[in-house]
């Protein structure tokens, strides 16, 4: 059933999963709404504002001169007037329109910023590509570029959008003024425009000496200091939210709250990281992008802090080196990590070009930070943001944290707070095992419905691959499909999902997993096994083992209860060519101009189809990222699960060559 957000249906399953707290917080939050649509205050007039955060001398000449090119190349691009996001070409970047959607051609109604019905996507357009834009990330690439050339052209061209963008959204005013996540995001680009324009000689008259922009500024923390996110809703958002709140109140100081804002958000921040991560020091919301973005942020935060002088709650380094050593356990041998969960390419913060890897970036500035560990994988790539934030970052072993627990030896493979286990095997096999909970907080929102879902990876090249995401507003079926239990490399019983979706964002019933075995020490044959409720009375069962040797991977799924309808999905990444004869599959790809090749020999219980690019219902699609997708194959075994007879066990067995 696919629940709409907005819909009266949605809105009563929203309000069953908040607690009392929640519920009074909301309260006031509609009661301040109604306050603010008459009261809107002026900024406070300051007088001597400066800004002083500025990049220790030599910095810039650290930056890695093809990381520079890279960077200076996507810029042209920009000035060029074009840009992409999710999917969609825009060439209208000279002189954008910041209300409008290229996907559907839809422009988001002027008005009251908490009138505006950003969820429905007939009314306003798509609110993420509407979104992106306003971030202004595209303007901190374009001021890094300024930085590094000091060719003028690159200021200008952010001048004249920051005013342009002034103008347009006066606070509280339109589709812009609705997200805490978005006004903290674009607070973070706004500081690092001033930063990365020092030495132009209107960055003062732009920022500092500008009335326009510290109106905006001052609005923008106020609006974050009012309405943070809450209680099940208090995931990513609000460490984006504390994030900006905080690189504000240090770089732009000049309020009389800013002090207290400053210190608000620190304590948020150390709070919401803390109870966004597992002690291992994976993200809590089981999805990888989410786990880059809140390190991303995260790592800005602290550098601001630390270019003001401003003490940082010890714990906020502490979690921040768990995430990094985490992120270093978890990737493949081409630095990518799981495919799990939900996924929009949304960052922290962006001053480098396309081409430069994301989590390779990552390691870099944890290498530069905290020190990498031996087990590390390398990190061949180079990126521009690496050098700007070690330069503003206090040294790990320097900055007068006390000692954490000590870091890991030898690279971790399980994960048990999160339930997550890699299998590594020779030849670069990598295989991610799915034990985990359902998602973070009661509303699980960026969950999906995967669990013992198995994600398989030869040489960083998708085999059985986690489908990835798509779209998240206004088209539901899609939404709904990726997001299914159907969707991933798991059994489904009675064609349903294991848990029960309440809306695009929401989970009215979690199924509940738990790891009975996970066992690598072995080199030979690695080991993992777990369950989950979620088809109650009957259990679902899955036993894995990965053996060096013959390089074979084997999957037995087993279902105890009632005879019940079954499909079992394995998900081909979109360079696999699949051959299927009854119920072997020949499975070819080239990788780096070798061809390459796997037989998976599938459960014979079931009848086996290969499904390719459907849509009526969706079946057989991989997204690379977020508004894209392209065909792939799905190969779906249908039959019966019988928990008294040997139809209730189903073993499939990859074997490379």
């Amino acid at each position: 059933m696919t629940v709409r957000s907005g819909s009266p249906g949605w809105y009563l399953r929203r309000l069953s999963r908040m607690g009392p707290r929640e519920v009074g917080g909301r309260v006031g939050d509609a009661v301040r709404r109604r306050w603010w649509r008459s009261a809107r205050p002026d900024c406070p007039d300051v007088t001597g504002a400066r800004f002083t955060a500025v990049l220790p001398a030599g910095t810039l000449a650290t930056v890695p001169p093809d990381a520079a090119k890279r960077l200076i190349a996507e810029a042209d691009r920009l000035m060029a007037g074009h840009v992409e996001y999710f999917g969609v070409d825009r060439d209208d970047l000279a002189d954008p329109d910041w209300w409008y959607d290229p996907k559907t051609g839809r422009r988001a109604p002027w008005g009251y910023a908490f009138d505006v019905p950003y969820r429905d996507e007939e009314v306003v357009g798509d609110i993420k590509q509407i979104w992106e834009l306003s971030r202004h990330q595209y303007l901190t690439v374009l001021a890094a570029a300024y930085a590094l050339t000091r060719n003028e052209r690159y200021a200008e061209r952010v001048a004249e959008h920051l005013r342009l963008w002034w103008a347009a959204n006066a606070p509280l005013r339109g589709v812009h003024w609705i997200s805490g996540i978005e006004l903290g995001i674009r607070l973070l680009s706004w500081v690092w425009v001033r930063r990365l324009l020092d030495g132009w000689p209107g960055a003062a008259a732009l920022f500092e000496d500008n009335p326009v922009a510290r109106n905006q500024i001052w609005h923008h923390q106020r609006w974050l200091a009012a309405f943070p996110s809450r209680g099940s809703s208090a995931n990513n958002h609000i460490v984006a939210e504390a994030a900006g709140q905080s690189a504000a109140a240090c770089a732009f100081g000049w309020f009389p709250s800013s002090a207290r804002w400053r210190d608000d958000a620190l304590r948020s921040l150390e709070r919401h990281l803390r109870s966004n991560t597992f002690v291992s020091g994976l993200n809590r919301e089981l999805a990888s992008e989410y786990h880059g973005l809140v390190l991303e942020l995260g790592l800005a935060a602290v550098a601001e802090a630390d270019a003001a002088d401003v003490p940082v709650p010890p714990t906020v380094r502490l979690v921040l080196l768990r995430m990094t050593d985490a992120l270093a356990a978890v990737v493949d041998d081409r630095l990518r990590p799981p495919r799990q969960g939900d996924a929009d390419d949304g960052h922290g913060l962006v001053v480098d070009g396309a081409g430069t890897d994301r989590w390779g970036s990552l390691l870099a500035t944890g290498d530069a930070v905290f020190g990498r560990l031996d087990w590390w994988p390398a990190v061949t790539g180079t990126d521009v943001r690496t050098p700007l934030l070690a330069a503003l970052i206090r040294p790990y072993a320097k900055d007068g944290t006390p000692p954490a627990l000590p870091r890991p030896a030898q690279r971790p493979d399980h994960f048990a707070d999160a339930g997550l286990t890699i299998l590594r095997g020779p030849s670069k096999i990598w295989c991610r095992c799915d034990g985990g909970p359902h998602g973070f907080l009661s509303i699980a929102a960026h969950a999906h419905a995967d669990a013992l879902s198995v994600e398989v990876r030869h040489d960083g090249v998708d085999v059985l691959a986690d489908p990835g995401t798509f779209c998240y507003h206004g088209q539901p079926e899609w939404r709904q499909y990726f997001r299914s239990t159907l969707g991933h490399n798991t059994l489904e019983l009675d064609g349903e999902d294991q848990s029960v979706s309440g809306g695009p964002f929401l989970w009215a019933r979690h199924a509940r997993s738990r790891v009975l075995v996970a066992d690598t020490s072995d080199k030979g044959v690695a080991r993992w096994s777990a369950e989950h409720d979620g088809y109650e009375p009957s259990v679902h069962r899955r036993r894995v083992e990965l053996t060096a040797a013959s390089q074979e991977l084997r999957v037995v799924d087993e279902v105890r209860g009632p005879r019940r309808a079954a499909r079992l999905a394995f998900h081909l990444g979109p360079t696999i060519v699949a051959d299927l004869t009854g119920s072997r599959a020949v499975l070819t790809w080239t990788r780096d101009g070798e061809e390459r090749s796997a037989v998976l020999d599938l459960p014979g219980q079931l009848n086996w189809r290969a499904h390719r690019g459907e849509t009526e219902p969706p079946l057989g699609w991989y997204s690379a990222g977020f508004g894209r997708k392209e065909p792939s194959t799905t190969l779906v075994g249908t039959g019966f699960a019988d928990g008294a007879g040997l139809s209730g066990e189903f073993t499939t067995v990859l074997r490379f060559d």
